[in-house]
């Protein structure tokens, strides 16, 4: 919640942010990755997080100031809640499939009257030091709301889903879209990249600023920001450690294999 205005203020004034994806569990890769990043993103949803990791995360996000987003493993209240009063700048909701679906996550990251978020706030209120009607509408204004465009009903829908007040942005997943069209393991089949095109001009267009989830080299993601995406989760902590190891052990192995 306190570097929530970082991540906000970029996409508002047209900048490319940029990110990635956590998988590890230890809070010194937030420290490591976050300084060189726009945000960083954890992922609840593929990988052994707990809501007490979670929680060092964001302390480490918030010693850093880089915004921290949590996607959680499904479009559930009991399980945003908590992720929420952690403190995150973010919430990613999965698998959204229709209009409803975005109105349900909004409801649940939101305050009465706006939603159904029960209060509760510890670390987000700095236990407790503040509060009140300026505290709850600061709340609501500041939380950043990502649902997934990650299923071919949703491109379907993304007219509806776009009109949803208090939708933040729009995340797609290339991987489990092309899974729904019966592509799964081919994001770049042209029908799934027409698909992706359809939600990035129409997200552009209504203001919801069109992101994606992908690895793959720098020069497949630019093809990406090139069809107009305005924010990226870059790969993931694991895959960019395993790619700069490689890396660097195969450049120094062909300089040995050269010079011997």
């Amino acid at each position: 919640m306190r570097n929530a205005h970082k991540f906000r203020e970029k996409l508002e004034a047209g900048q490319l942010v940029l990110g990635t994806c956590l998988s590890y569990l230890d809070p010194a890769v937030v420290e490591t990755v976050g300084p060189s990043l726009d945000f960083v993103w954890v992922d609840a949803e593929h990988n052994a997080y707990s809501n007490e990791t979670i929680f060092q995360m964001v302390i480490a996000s918030t010693a850093c100031e880089t915004p921290i987003l949590v996607r959680v493993p499904w479009n559930d209240p009991v399980l945003i809640k908590p992720v929420l009063d952690i403190g995150v700048d973010g919430i990613v909701v999965p698998m959204i499939r229709t209009a409803e679906d975005v109105r349900n996550a909004v409801s649940a990251c939101l305050y009465p009257p706006q939603g159904i978020r029960g209060f509760g706030p510890r670390r987000p209120s700095n236990y407790g030091r503040e509060g009140g009607p300026d505290y709850i509408r600061r709340a609501n204004e500041t939380i950043i709301v990502i649902v997934q465009i990650e299923h071919i009903d949703a491109v379907n829908n993304i007219d509806e889903i776009l009109k949803v007040p208090g939708l933040t942005a729009v995340l797609i997943g290339p991987n489990d879209l092309s899974g729904s069209m019966g592509l799964l393991g081919n994001p770049r089949h042209p029908d799934v990249v027409q698909a992706i095109q359809t939600v990035i001009d129409k997200a552009n267009a209504a203001g919801k600023h069109p992101g994606l989830a992908s690895g793959g080299s720098p020069e497949a993601l630019i093809e990406w920001v090139e069809m107009g995406i305005q924010w990226m989760a870059m790969s993931a902590d694991f895959l960019l450690l395993r790619h700069a190891t490689e890396e660097f052990a195969a450049r120094i192995r062909e300089h040995v294999k050269q010079t011997r």
